[in-house]
């Protein structure tokens, strides 16, 4: 993939669904922007979630897929938290190059007992896992930090320093706004990362993010602290305003000109985004086929069918107990 030169036009209004690599040499920095509109409305709204939740599941699918965008494989980056807050459960699911799907499971009676929480409030205290499951062929990769009242942005943060040593910057912002007479959610997030380059390594400088960084230099915390290149990359992107991630009138290109065109930036090919769900009847009827004749017989309800709806996509998937008992048996004799 190589770079485009990029174009600069600040009346550009920003591109939806979308995810820019970039890189500012000057530097030593490359990262990510996305921009979520209809695909993140459209998973939003399909569950009716109140907005603390909305907001918080908002900022956990912007970070999954700056994060999974990432990935050189048609793989799948999941982000999954478990906590003790009134938002005990999280699940974003990014399947490369480009399909994303979220879920959140909530307390509707905690939710609102809180006076304006932040995402923070909602998860509380647990876990985060992020896993890249690179198929069947390939082992699995999990790195899980802790939650302790923070939310996805610093445990972001916590994340590289613990699991990837790369020093990186998040930002994420998620807003519901006015747009042709209606409301609907956006989401957006920029990521830096520090990756110095050894001479040797110089002339991969036209990859894109994602192609490297086995060989960037490491340095140690303390050299990182003291790098200059690092804290004017970091203070720049601390300067980033919230709207500035979700405003439709913002492209991401506009972002990153404010930000480094003193330094020089570059913007790779974006890579479009969409909500797809992976459920599927074949995949209901491999669910099923784990459990007991015992509790097969359980899950028939009152009307004599078996119903199953994805927590995901609310898609309803009504069975015939016989013809799925069938189905189990002849899958059995082959």
């Amino acid at each position: 993939m190589s770079p485009e030169t990029i174009s600069f036009d600040l009346s550009a209004d920003g591109r939806d669904d979308v995810v820019l690599p970039f890189a500012v040499e000057a530097l030593d920095v490359r990262g990510r922007v996305v921009r979520l509109g209809p695909a993140l409305d459209l998973i939003l709204r399909r569950h009716g979630y109140p907005e603390p939740v909305a907001r918080a599941l908002g900022e956990a699918a912007a970070l999954t897929v700056l994060l999974g965008a990432s990935l050189k494989f048609e793989g799948r980056f999941q982000l999954q938290t478990k906590t003790d807050g009134p938002v005990d459960m999280v699940v974003v699911d990014f399947e490369a190059p480009d399909r994303l799907r979220a879920t959140a499971r909530f307390d509707a009676a905690r939710v609102a007992g809180l006076r304006s929480p932040g995402t923070a409030d909602l998860l509380g205290q647990g876990h985060l896992a992020m896993t890249i499951d690179q198929g069947p062929a390939q082992s699995r990769y999990q790195g899980v930090v802790a939650l302790d009242g923070q939310g996805f942005e610093e445990a972001a943060h916590q994340y590289f320093r613990q699991s990837e040593q790369i020093p990186t910057k998040v930002r994420l912002a998620v807003a519901e706004q006015l747009e042709e007479g209606e409301r609907r959610w956006r989401a957006g997030g920029l990521l830096v990362q520090f990756l110095p380059q050894s001479p040797e390594r110089a002339r991969l400088a036209d990859l894109p993010p994602g192609d490297i960084p086995e060989g960037h230099a490491r340095l140690d915390e303390g050299q990182v602290a003291e790098d200059d290149a690092w804290l004017e990359a970091k203070s720049l992107v601390a300067t980033t305003e919230d709207h500035e991630l979700v405003d439709p009138t913002v492209s991401s290109e506009r972002l990153l000109y404010r930000l480094f065109h003193e330094r020089g930036v570059r913007v790779f090919e974006g890579q479009g985004v969409h909500e797809a769900c992976r459920c599927s009847r074949e995949r209901v009827m491999g669910m099923i086929r784990r459990f007991s004749d015992d509790d097969r017989r359980h899950m028939v309800g009152e009307d004599g069918r078996i119903g199953i709806t994805c927590e995901f996509c609310s898609r309803h998937y009504d069975l015939d107990p016989a013809e799925v008992e069938a189905e189990l048996a002849g899958g059995a004799r082959h």
